[in-house]
């Protein structure tokens, strides 16, 4: 069994989307026996809390359900995930500080890596942002979430 951790900062945008977006492409490639995923915030803020609100809708625009809670990544989550996806650069260094020991970097990678027709690096936080703040997010998790299972696919399965 292949798991994934998707990480943003308060898993109630970000990560939940990156979630929902990958379980749609398991689920179309019927794939649920062989791949799951979770999300969960570098900051312990909005722990228990659902998805936001606004991130849902749009979402569920698109298909999607964010059905996960907000929790904060722990240090057990090294040895639960095989991909641990960082949605920007903050994250990403915020996930390794967890790590001291530098035994599981080789886990942490950056959404963006697996984009397929994006250049950003990073997926940005729509909380202050507009409308089309939020879409712009699930444009770039269609697009990397794509890549990423395309690359497990070619990897693990």
């Amino acid at each position: 069994m292949i798991k994934i951790l998707f990480v943003c900062m308060g898993n109630i945008c970000r990560s939940p989307s990156g979630e929902a977006v990958m379980n749609g492409l398991i689920v179309k490639n019927n794939l649920q026996d062989r791949v799951k995923c979770d999300s969960a915030g570098t900051i312990a803020y909005h722990t228990g809390e659902p998805a936001d609100s606004r991130m849902q809708n749009h979402a569920i625009k698109r298909g999607y359900e964010l059905t996960s809670i907000a929790r904060q990544i722990k240090h057990y989550d090294f040895n639960r995930f095989n991909y641990i996806i960082a949605m920007d650069r903050e994250n990403y260094k915020n996930i390794l500080i967890l790590d001291s020991e530098e035994k599981y970097k080789n886990k942490v990678s950056m959404m963006l890596d697996y984009a397929i027709n994006y250049n950003d690096s990073d997926v940005p936080d729509p909380y202050y942002g507009g409308e089309q703040g939020f879409e712009y997010v699930l444009d770039l998790l269609e697009d990397a979430c794509l890549g990423l299972l395309k690359h497990i696919i070619k990897s693990d399965l």
